[in-house]
């Protein structure tokens, strides 16, 4: 594996690898040097075209957790303001001698397109492409599934995991979908209408659009956050209306089992798709998820870059 550009090129083997390399290298957060010399050497490229806190900093401490050296190439206030092109900006990156690049994009396929392009030959890893996909996130997720429900272990069959929220305008709930799929889990997204993608019927899960009917039926929920900044139309009658009619609350928390768990992707709209309350809940692992995030990236640019060997 040369690249990570989708949760769909991973076969059940390769997401169980990277989920086992992970929890191997979480052990190394709990050491007074938190620290391998696995990449000493190798060259790591943030390359964000959005704005980002939790990704691009999750790469950048993954990386040098490795020993790699970083480098963080923001779109605002470098040449890529000026106009120039993917295809420059990826020349110069090949010219500094890049070894991997972690590339956020606003266009869906720009990933792919450095990945299949003969510009660059370093390892490309999709940090979130337009509305199409973040595959990195879909493992950190399906991570912290696995160690609250699964026992550890990369099988997930048997559990079910709803998605609810702006389905449309989220790249993570494509890529959960097609990864927890692969993992052996069923999906359910919940959404308005308005807020489900065209095709939405050819996704390998469950569609509804009655949160409450899905709930108490769940082992875990995943609350995405309305992407307002992405919208250009109106696609619900107001925050009130779509809070009352899909945020969960307090009373839609008691219609959960009682070992199921609540993931946020973040950054949280509080009092919108969550509220404060459920959010600072016990059975809510949105902030372990982000802790969860540095392992599982630092399992990809291992793997990608360190080779296949066991982790000392």
């Amino acid at each position: 594996m040369q690249h990570l550009l989708s949760a769909a090129d991973l076969s059940t083997e390769e997401a169980v690898l990277i989920l086992d390399t992970a929890a191997q290298l979480a052990e190394v957060t709990d050491r007074s040097v938190k620290k391998l010399p696995t990449l000493r050497g190798r060259t790591v490229v943030n390359l964000f075209f959005e704005d980002s806190t939790r990704t691009r900093i999750s790469f950048e401490v993954a990386a040098k957790r490795l020993s790699a050296d970083v480098i963080n190439f923001a779109a605002k206030g470098s040449s890529l303001s000026k106009g120039e092109s993917l295809k420059d900006t990826a020349l110069t990156l090949e010219a500094m001698g890049a070894d991997a690049v972690v590339i956020r994009h606003g266009a869906s396929g720009a990933p792919h397109r450095l990945a299949a392009s003969s510009w660059t030959g370093c390892s490309v890893i999709n940090a979130g492409d337009g509305t199409h996909e973040h595959p990195t996130q879909a493992l950190l997720d399906a991570y912290t599934i696995r160690r609250h429900l699964a026992g550890g272990t990369g099988d997930l069959s048997g559990l079910s995991v709803a998605i609810v929220g702006d389905i449309l305008h989220s790249r993570v709930a494509r890529s959960n979908v097609l990864l927890l799929k692969t993992l052996g889990a069923s999906v359910t997204v919940v959404a308005p209408p308005t807020l489900l993608p065209y095709g939405v019927d050819s996704w390998p899960c469950s569609v509804s659009y009655d949160i409450d009917s899905v709930l108490p039926q769940v082992d875990a929920v995943m609350m995405l956050r309305v992407q307002a900044e992405r919208m250009q139309a109106a696609f619900f009658p107001s925050a009130l209306e779509y809070s009352r009619l899909y945020g969960l609350d307090s009373d839609r928390f008691t219609l959960l089992p009682d070992h199921a768990i609540v993931l946020h992707p973040g950054p949280m709209n509080r009092g919108m798709e969550i509220s404060a309350d459920v959010a600072d809940e016990t059975r809510s692992v949105i902030v372990e998820q982000v802790a969860n995030g540095v392992s599982v990236r630092m399992a990809v640019l291992y793997l990608l870059l360190g080779g296949m060997a066991e982790v000392e």
